[in-house]
């Protein structure tokens, strides 16, 4: 089996672990043939062709990282997942990078906001996001 190959059956494992219901699609009142999503609900979610989605699980052709990316999201893949399906596409240096933990605010600013009572404050995390803000 080559790494295509892998690739496919790792994308058709994971959408036969999903429901449309987890994906915020609406599920049909007829019987589903297939366990999970069908192959026209992930190139939906992940706004690709069916034709080129089916391709890929087929592994005739070879992802682009912007296609691994939107799979991603669509699939609802943890980390390692993400890891695990750049490596199979042989794209594991495009991979995007870790996000950082969630920035906490220290006690000390905390009290230090609260004194600042008669003056509007906020402090800001190293990416501009409000970690914190007084009653003023």
């Amino acid at each position: 089996m080559n790494s295509h190959a892998h690739l496919g059956a790792f994308l058709k494992a994971r959408r036969a672990q999903l429901t449309p219901r987890e994906c915020g699609l609406p599920e049909a009142g007829s019987g589903r043939r297939v366990a999970g999503l069908r192959r026209e609900e992930v190139a939906r979610l992940a706004a690709i062709s069916v034709d080129y989605y089916t391709r890929l699980e087929q592994g005739r052709v070879r992802a682009s990282a912007p296609v691994l990316a939107t799979l991603t999201r669509a699939l609802r893949l943890d980390e390692d997942q993400q890891g695990y399906l750049y490596e199979l596409a042989g794209r594991s240096d495009d991979r995007p990078p870790r996000r950082r933990p969630a920035q906490r605010l220290r006690p000390a600013m905390r009290r230090l906001l609260d004194q600042l009572a008669h003056t509007p404050a906020l402090v800001l995390g190293e990416r501009l996001d409000i970690l914190a803000w007084n009653q003023a």
